[in-house]
């Protein structure tokens, strides 16, 4: 049986009115999603159902098998994404800034934060992206950048479209960034999305809907902020990342 938006959605409400009638009986709030979320159906497909394998004898030799990034890897344009190429990406431009910090209000200095996106067509620039939007010679849709002091951290970048995915018929992800961020070595490699506001495909997004608790869910939301818009240039949008704590941002984990 072919799955429709209307299955998904009642699903969902389902889900969020058992939540709200445990969160009244007294449950602690659950910022994080459950790892087997129906509505979601690639994760029911592919979550751990196994508890997870300590590396012995040395954690460490997990980075000896993949990338190794530092300071020296990062660019002047490596944080604008519109100028990596000698053409204009197409798009509205916009700015997204923020501060990454720690569950005590204090900066997150020196780490490395990557994103990487869909164009404003809506497609990545990626194989296996086959669907039929358009791709764009001038917009790669990644970038890197390291917080300053204050963990501060900027990207100037084009805003991403919304685009069709497999989970059930007529499926339609909302405009968002994926974001990184690395601490001090690969294996704490933390990853999460930023969504726009105002966008209407949130409430029929499997994915955005499975955090449940709704302040861990506007968190995911971006502010726009006209004093990060550049005059004749883009629009700007304030995303602060909390690593850790009750207001920590939602992590992928588990996906």
């Amino acid at each position: 049986m072919t799955l429709t938006q209307r299955d998904i959605d009642r699903e969902v409400a389902e889900l969020r009115d058992a939540y709200e009638r445990s969160r009244a009986a007294g449950a602690p709030a659950a910022a994080h999603p459950s790892r087997d979320y129906a509505p979601y159906r690639s994760s029911v497909l592919r979550h751990p159902k196994q508890p997870l394998v300590p590396v012995e004898p040395d954690p460490e030799t997990v980075e000896l098998h993949t990338p190794v990034f530092g300071p020296t890897d990062v660019t002047d344009t490596d944080n604008d994404l519109t100028r990596q190429h000698t053409g204009e990406p197409l798009g509205e431009r916009i700015t997204v800034s923020g501060r990454l910090l720690d569950r005590a209000g204090r900066p997150v200095r020196g780490q490395l934060i990557e994103l990487w996106q869909a164009n404003a067509a809506g497609r990545y620039a990626h194989l296996r992206d086959q669907h039929p939007a358009p791709l764009d010679p001038n917009f790669t849709g990644v970038g890197r950048t390291l917080t300053g002091d204050d963990g501060s951290y900027s990207f100037t970048t084009i805003k991403p479209g919304a685009y069709p995915w497999r989970n059930h018929e007529n499926a339609w992800r909302p405009a968002h960034i994926h974001f990184s961020i690395f601490g001090t070595a690969f294996t704490q490699r933390l990853v999460t999305q930023m969504y726009f506001p105002g966008d209407p495909l949130f409430a029929h997004d499997p994915i955005l809907q499975s955090v449940t608790d709704e302040s861990a869910r506007q968190a995911l939301v971006a502010a726009y902020d006209h004093g990060l818009s550049r005059s004749e240039w883009s629009l700007g949008y304030r995303w602060d990342i909390v690593l850790d704590g009750p207001s920590a941002t939602w992590i992928e984990e588990g996906r």
